[in-house]
């Protein structure tokens, strides 16, 4: 069953269409079937969109479309079934975890009473999905993380987390690109730059893609590293 959509003002240039209140990958398919939607109609005025995991906040120029014209538009759009989501990318992301890469990953086995390696193959064991980006550019927030492993966020957040952190947070995970604070716990570190922008394309991960994550030795790290430096991305682009 799909969430009946409303209408918030967001400002006097913006509004947020909004499908429910939970991280909830049916409400998910919702917001990113009408960003689609949006898009492909180039509906007047609009001047940018930006989907999250419940809801898509719109940018417009009052001068071309006023706001109840445009949300009568949205929500027209947003009463469309959606379609079947076809040609999903699927990423592989090679992770070293633990010691220096993922300095939480102890804590949060003991938090759970399970061992590092079970917290890793919980980790690795899931297919991920890319929400939104956010936060920072190339933040992908993931839903789908194992229940056993979900882990409330830290009481005391860090002021400094480095690039290509892999945490987790509640019951969401992440891939993050740059150097940032986080209240998230540390699993481990990617080599791959979800947002590049000496590379085409910048951004490598769009809402609506799949992740899986697949552990490396810390061996392998440095040559990776250099590659993804180059513009190479890094990650494994999976068929479907």
């Amino acid at each position: 069953m799909t969430a009946s959509p409303r209408i918030l003002p967001s400002g006097d240039t913006a509004l947020t269409v909004e499908f429910g209140r939970s991280i909830d990958p049916v409400i998910n398919r919702q917001v990113l079937a009408l960003d689609r939607s949006v898009a492909s109609e180039a509906v007047t005025g609009v001047l940018e969109t930006v989907p999250t995991y419940r809801s898509l906040l719109v940018h417009y120029d009052p001068l071309l479309v006023g706001y109840a014209a445009l949300s009568e538009k949205l929500l027209a759009l947003a009463q469309r079934p959606v379609p079947a989501e076809t040609g999903v990318r699927r990423w592989r992301v090679p992770v070293v975890y633990g010691g220096d890469y993922g300095i939480d990953l102890d804590d949060v086995a003991r938090a759970h009473n399970i061992s590092t390696s079970d917290v890793i193959a919980k980790h690795t064991g899931c297919e991920y999905r890319v929400a939104m980006i956010g936060f920072t550019p190339g933040f992908a927030y993931l839903s789908g993380l194992d229940p056993v492993i979900a882990t409330p966020r830290r009481e005391s957040p860090r002021t400094h987390t480095p690039p290509g952190t892999i945490s987790i947070g509640g019951v969401q995970a992440c891939v993050q690109c740059l150097a940032a604070p986080s209240g998230w716990h540390l699993l481990g570190r990617t080599p791959v730059r979800t947002f590049y922008p000496q590379r085409d394309p910048v951004f490598l991960m769009e809402p609506g893609d799949a992740v899986t994550f697949h552990a490396i030795a810390a061996s392998e790290f440095a040559a990776l590293d250099r590659a993804a430096e180059r513009g190479e991305t890094v990650a494994e682009l999976v068929a479907s």
